[in-house]
């Protein structure tokens, strides 16, 4: 395995720095302080659509799809190093159109959509135009294994009828939310894996309620948000159907597979970031007549995060080289890996970070607080660690069905 960047990449990683340093770090303050004056936090700060036209004239648009025909065709290890940049900033990864769940939704309708389905909803995400939600997790079942989905996919001549109660559909309450993919039940009575199935929704279809918006640790998280959601009998085309009924449990697997490593390498990116805080600040104050930088404890600390960021890169990279070689089926044991090391590390680090800045690690000052509150939702989300781990023993495991 060679983790060397090519020339393209590493250009691509000077320009998305400088981009960073000159146009988003600065427009954070500006992006909450336009979510705080408006009417209402779920409108769409006008600082975020100017950068991203900055984003997109600066030929950093779309970089996540490795898909020619419609993104920048970089591979996942090409993707790796860029993706942890922009996780540095919680606003960063809808600058330059590659936040979840659109990322993986788009990766699903390029994979599995019709024609008719891309013209409709692919090519309007692609260009920043709309947003999405995925609605696959419901409050009333253990929704770690989606076998349990409850809700309804049920085929009523030349229509489909979409009925349950979704939550956690992250994007809902963003007002370009025009579409949600949705994890149904449609043959209870087939194979366990074979009964669920997925199909387009529009969030404007008769029927379509967002109950309430979830915070997460006291986070809104507007104008994005995660939605409870109610689909009441609601009625869409057949053809919204994606790939085939049935299919849903598979999309799943294939949809899941990168939106976990985008995590990963955006945690990757929220930990060094962290780490960047502690070091230029303890350096800088001063307690018990020296430094904070020269007290043991701390050293230990900046020592125990490098390390640990390290590891996790270096997994992440590995795995990313695996999904492109030999594809997502045959990484899946270092894709559930690196989904429970990555948000664990990042966690670790940006807790050393915040207890380093003492109060102002926990304010608002810093994002250090808000990063925490994210990374530790991805100790859940796209799969609970102890899934992962059941998932990693069971492949190891195998290895000794014939000894």
């Amino acid at each position: 395995m060679h983790f060397d960047y090519s020339e393209k990449v590493k250009s691509l990683q000077r320009t998305l720095l400088e981009f960073m340093d000159e146009v988003v770090y600065p427009n954070e303050k500006t992006y909450e302080e336009q979510l705080q004056q408006a009417g209402s936090r779920w409108t769409v700060p006008s600082v975020m659509e100017e950068m991203k036209e900055q984003a997109r004239r600066a030929g950093l648009w779309n970089l996540f799809l490795p898909d020619e025909e419609y993104g920048a065709g970089l591979t996942n290890l090409e993707y790796a190093p860029l993706c942890e940049i922009m996780g540095r900033s919680l606003i960063a990864p809808e600058v330059f159109n590659c936040s979840a769940p659109d990322t993986g939704n788009m990766e699903v309708l390029v994979r599995y959509g019709t024609r008719e389905q891309k013209d409709k909803w692919l090519l309007p995400l692609l260009d920043g135009k709309i947003r999405s939600c995925f609605s696959m997790t419901e409050p009333d079942v253990a929704s770690s294994d989606a076998t349990n989905i409850e809700a309804t996919i049920e085929r009523e001549g030349e229509e489909y009828v979409v009925t349950g109660r979704k939550w956690w559909s992250s994007g809902a309450g963003d007002p370009r939310c025009k579409v949600a993919i949705v994890m149904g039940k449609t043959d209870p009575g087939a194979p366990r894996h074979e009964q669920q199935s997925m199909i387009l929704v529009p969030m404007d279809a008769p029927g379509v309620r967002v109950r309430r918006m979830l915070p997460v640790f006291g986070y809104d998280h507007a104008p994005h948000g995660h939605a409870e959601i109610e689909y009441d009998r609601v009625r869409v085309p057949a053809d919204s159907m994606l790939w085939e009924a049935g299919k849903g449990f598979a999309i799943a697997q294939g949809r899941l597979g990168p939106g976990r490593i985008h995590h990963c390498m955006r945690l990757i990116g929220a930990a060094e970031r962290a780490l960047e805080q502690l070091c230029k600040r303890v350096r800088r104050r001063t307690a018990f007549g020296k430094t904070l930088a020269r007290q043991g404890v701390v050293q230990e600390w900046i020592a125990a995060s490098r390390i640990e960021i390290e590891q996790a890169r270096l997994l992440t990279l590995k795995a990313a080289y695996m999904m492109d070689t030999v594809g997502n089926k045959a990484a899946k044991a270092e894709i559930a890996m690196i989904k429970v090391v990555a948000p664990n590390m990042a966690l670790r680090v940006l807790d050393r970070a915040i207890q380093a800045l003492g109060a102002a690690g926990v304010s608002e000052d810093f994002p250090l607080a808000s990063h925490w509150a994210n990374a530790r939702t991805l100790r859940l989300a796209d799969g609970p660690d102890e899934v992962h781990q059941a998932a990693i023993a069971k492949l190891e495991l195998r290895k000794y069905d014939d000894k």
